[in-house]
């Protein structure tokens, strides 16, 4: 099982964790019912409950080890030294403000994008999000240190840049609309 986009991990995701909620909350709740009864569970009663227990924490390790190469971005960052680029920005952060390069930033569908962010000053964020605010990728920017992340873009659109992290009261209004584009896709191109 693959995920093109972070939308449809976290779907999968959603509904896993959605589950696993539900049988954490049933053990409370048979813990809880036990308490209340006025006779004490037997020894035999308790294996039951830890091999639920076990159960509960196989689950939790398994569908976290089930979806680790399911997730698009992780092949991507273990084998990105022998990665080349298709296409690469460089962009700076200074004073709450995004200096972004000449041209317009355009990628194709499956391009291998690497973004070089430098911040002159703060701890800030670097994040593209799509046009109902949901976040495609994001990184922390930190001054004096290399920050760059290659991202291979499955899906077609305009995207916003934001800032995702507190950089003070003016770092809320770091964003800048339809910032990068990605075209080629057959359907919703941009």
């Amino acid at each position: 099982m693959t995920f093109e986009t972070s939308l449809e991990l976290l779907s999968f995701h959603w509904v896993a964790y959605t589950v696993y909620s539900l049988l954490i909350i049933s053990i409370i709740a048979w813990f809880a019912y036990n308490l209340t009864r006025e006779t004490k569970a037997k020894s035999i009663v308790r294996i039951p409950f830890y091999g639920y227990i076990s159960f509960l924490v196989a689950a939790g390790v398994g569908h976290h080890m089930f979806t680790y190469n399911a997730v698009p971005w992780v092949e991507q960052d273990i084998t990105r030294h022998n990665l080349t680029a298709d296409r690469t920005f460089d962009i700076s952060i200074k004073n709450q403000v995004f200096t972004l390069p000449k041209e317009k930033m355009t990628a194709k569908y499956g391009e291998q994008v690497m973004f070089n962010v430098h911040s002159e000053d703060l701890v800030y964020g670097f994040g593209l999000f799509r046009d109902d605010n949901t976040m495609v990728m994001q990184m922390q920017v930190n001054p004096g240190t290399k920050n760059d992340i290659l991202w291979t873009f499955k899906e077609c659109g305009n995207f916003h840049m934001l800032s995702t992290e507190y950089s003070g009261p003016a770092g809320a209004k770091i964003r800048i609309d339809n910032a990068f584009s990605v075209t080629g896709c057959d359907k919703g191109d941009v």
